[in-house]
């Protein structure tokens, strides 16, 4: 099974980065590293996570980490893909990975 971020996991991963690279380089190294290291889990276990709320066929997940809901979509047998990184403070509703295409 291979795990895929798209483009906002990428974008929220860099966030976060630079959010606690500001205090200390080292520790966001470290935060990222778990927070990929969390998500290899679902390679194991796709269904690790609870059905997303939003989620209209249950193949929509997410994963509680640290601070983190880590919301993810089973492709298929072989892909899940990463869709959203969210800090627990936020709103859900202002993520950028839930707003209708314009």
């Amino acid at each position: 099974m291979k795990i895929v971020y798209s483009n906002n996991a990428k974008q929220d991963l860099k966030q976060i980065y630079n959010y606690i690279s500001r205090d200390s380089l080292r520790y966001a190294q470290i935060e990222i590293r778990s927070i990929r290291e969390a998500n290899k889990k679902l390679k194991l276990n796709p269904f690790l996570g609870k059905v997303f709320e939003r989620s209209n066929n249950g193949l929509t997940r997410e994963q509680i980490f640290k601070n983190y809901r880590i919301i993810y979509d089973i492709i298929d047998d072989n892909i899940i893909l990463i869709l959203t990184i969210h800090h627990h403070a936020r709103l859900i509703s202002n993520n950028p990975a839930f707003k209708p295409d314009e």
